[in-house]
């Protein structure tokens, strides 16, 4: 009878056991199959765009952001395709050789001109003008403004100055001492105001 009981007892506590290693062996292989890096699906997960007029205010991969009020700024000046074509001609004929911000200045003298009661209208005439027979911008005169050919840094000057950045502090003029007519930089020195220098130029306005 003990026997037999004794049995009995060591049976129960085997299928304990044995169910025991079953369940925690199916919890080990839920474990396991659960992927190690879940994505909510759920509305906290969606990304929220930030955008003003279309355009992204904000910028993944530390991507550089322009606010949209400086790409769409709009143009102070509207220009005909002819007018376009000759300030990049002229601007790349004398500044061709400048940075930036000599590339400008030449465009701003331009567009001063453009805007003075002492020189014509519209950019053609300001850059065909003669002075006694003289052209007033050289390249015209030796020919090297018709082969210009605007480059990408004397588009972006010009696209600047259209939309209303001014650095010229009002200079109507410009003079490469080093290699202009002596004569004609003392009648520069003499009869108007020098402003400032840049690069290889020297900006002047009215006395």
């Amino acid at each position: 009878m003990y026997k037999k009981f004794v049995t009995q007892l060591f049976l129960c506590n085997m299928l304990f056991i044995m169910s025991w290693f079953c369940v925690g062996g199916a919890q080990l292989n839920k474990a396991a199959a659960t992927p190690a890096f879940q994505v909510a699906t759920g509305e906290a997960s969606k990304p929220k765009a930030d955008r003003f007029f279309g355009h992204s205010k904000k910028a993944a991969s530390g991507q550089r952001v322009v606010d949209y009020a400086v790409t769409e700024k709009e143009y102070k000046y509207e220009l005909g395709s002819a007018d376009y074509e000759a300030l990049l001609k002229i601007v790349q004929a004398e500044a061709g050789n400048e940075d930036l911000e000599g590339k400008m200045l030449v465009a701003g003298v331009v567009m001063n001109r453009v805007e003075s009661e002492n020189f014509p209208d519209c950019v053609t005439e300001v850059v065909m003008q003669k002075e006694k027979g003289i052209y007033q911008f050289s390249p015209v005169g030796n020919g090297t403004y018709y082969n210009a050919k605007a480059s990408q840094d004397t588009i972006e000057a010009v696209e600047r100055v259209l939309k209303g950045e001014d650095i010229t502090q009002g200079a109507l003029y410009f003079a490469a001492r080093k290699s202009a007519d002596p004569e004609k930089m003392r009648w520069f020195d003499y009869s108007l105001e020098k402003l400032f220098t840049h690069g290889n130029h020297e900006f002047f306005t009215n006395g």
